[in-house]
């Protein structure tokens, strides 16, 4: 159950970088397409599983709603969606790729934790394999905002990797609750402060949500990329690390260009498939140790 989930993460993210430049290139406003997103996607799952009788309302109360909600929804994603109208989602996709060294780094300065040394070249050899595969395709047109946004997605990925390890200490304190709906809380938080940054910053004329690009595009990134995709990836956080569900960050990029090659007849060279072959190699040292342990569970211990 535990790779059936990583491996729908790695789907649903792959497609999502695409997903956010279509709307924004069809002039959504970033900062509120983003809050609408999650606010939406947070109180359909919330609302739900309180129906179900696994959450109460008393959750939104819970500070440490809000501060995962700042760092692994808003921290993130503002940053995401301001930065692609500048930089082409391919691009954003590989800056994005720094989230589990981020995340290996903070481990070892602010926790103590001592990485394995082969998980440390597995980031950077994950991390040359994403740019074997995108860097190429790339038109590289610098500008004072091309690199401005390049390190607006740097410092999201530096607020994601500081929410994914301060999530797994909330999903432990909150043994008792779904991760599900904590997902969902802190993702409806996270919608509330994408709001209040559009409210100071942006102009949002509700027509242009009307297009089937910024229609279709928060449609897929709703329903899809957030109740279903952070819900999973919240979950793989429950049952693994931090670490490993973030490593989506070097799967989901062949996994687009095997999708565009299948579905609209993309060129695929000698170097994006060496490009594909490093980020597994890469993604396989990372997560040696988790993948043995997974291996060694009984069957019947996956689910």
């Amino acid at each position: 159950m535990i790779m059936l989930a990583y491996s729908l993460v790695c789907l649903i993210f792959g497609t999502t970088f695409l997903a956010i430049k279509v709307g924004v290139d069809a002039g959504a406003p970033p900062f509120f397409s983003a809050g609408l997103r999650f606010f939406l996607a947070g109180l359909i799952l919330f609302l739900w599983m309180v129906g179900k009788g696994k959450a109460r309302f008393s959750l939104l109360l819970c500070k440490e709603m809000l501060f995962t909600g700042a760092m692994l929804t808003f921290g993130t994603f503002s940053t995401l969606y301001w930065a692609e109208q500048h930089i082409s989602s391919g691009l954003a996709s590989v800056l994005s790729a720094t989230g589990p060294i981020m995340i290996l780094l903070l481990q070892t300065a602010l926790l103590r934790l001592r990485a394995p040394r082969r998980a440390l070249w597995g980031c950077l050899i994950g991390f040359a394999g994403v740019l074997l595969l995108v860097l190429p395709s790339l038109a590289f047109r610098p500008s004072p905002l091309w690199f401005i946004g390049c390190a607006a997605v740097l410092v999201g990925e530096f607020s994601y990797a500081a929410g994914a390890l301060y999530s797994k200490k909330v999903i432990t304190a909150f043994s008792e609750t779904s991760p599900i709906a904590l997902n969902a809380v802190q993702m409806m938080y996270g919608g509330i402060l994408l709001f209040l940054l559009s409210l100071a910053t942006e102009s949002v004329h509700p027509q242009v949500f009307l297009s089937f690009q910024t229609a279709g595009s928060l449609l897929y990134l709703t329903v899809v990329g957030s109740m279903v995709g952070h819900t999973l990836f919240y979950w793989l956080v429950a049952k693994t690390n931090p670490v490993f569900p973030s490593t989506w960050l070097y799967v989901s990029p062949p996994i687009a260009v095997g999708v565009g090659f299948l579905l609209y007849g993309e060129v695929v060279s000698g170097l994006t498939l060496l490009g594909v072959f490093t980020i597994i190699a890469g993604t396989v040292l990372v997560n040696a140790d988790a993948l043995k342990q997974l291996l060694r569970r009984p069957q019947s211990r996956r689910i």
